[in-house]
Order: C-alpha cells, then sequence, then structure tokens
C-alpha cells in the first residue's frame, strides 16, 4: 500500500528531532457551494532538525514513532 504524501508549512520546531506542519486544505461545501480553507497540524519526525519555521516540506507517513508522531519530514 502506498504511504501518503502531504505538503504543508513549519510552524514550529522548538522540539528535538520534531518539527510541527500545518497542512492547508480547500474544499467546496456540499450545500451553500462556497470555498471553505481547513488546516491540521501533524508533528513529523525530523532527523538532522534542518527545517525551520517558514519553510514548505513534505511529509510522509511512516512508522509510529511515538505517540502523536507517525509523519516524517521527506523534504
Amino acid at each position: 500500500m502506498p504511504k501518503r504524501v502531504m505538503q504543508g508549512t513549519v510552524v514550529s520546531d522548538n522540539l528535538d528531532k520534531t518539527v510541527v506542519v500545518r497542512v492547508d486544505r480547500r474544499f467546496m461545501h456540499r450545500l451553500y457551494k462556497k470555498v471553505i480553507r481547513r488546516s491540521k497540524r501533524y508533528a513529523a519526525h525530523d532527523e538532522k532538525n534542518s527545517f525551520k519555521i517558514g519553510d514548505v516540506v513534505q511529509i510522509q507517513e511512516c512508522r509510529p514513532i511515538s505517540k502523536r508522531k507517525c509523519w516524517e519530514v521527506i523534504g
């Protein structure tokens, strides 16, 4: 089964080997036909602590690394 890949922006890099990535998505409301923006935050594994706030990165699903972290940064 292929792993999911999403693109987002780094919003926090305070943790060791972890970055928090905000993934935005846009969809149309079924009834009102208005475009709605929603975002979700994912904790992603960053082995070398190389990404900083504001970087646009891609994250990929991986094995569970901790309680909240099952994504890794791929670039």
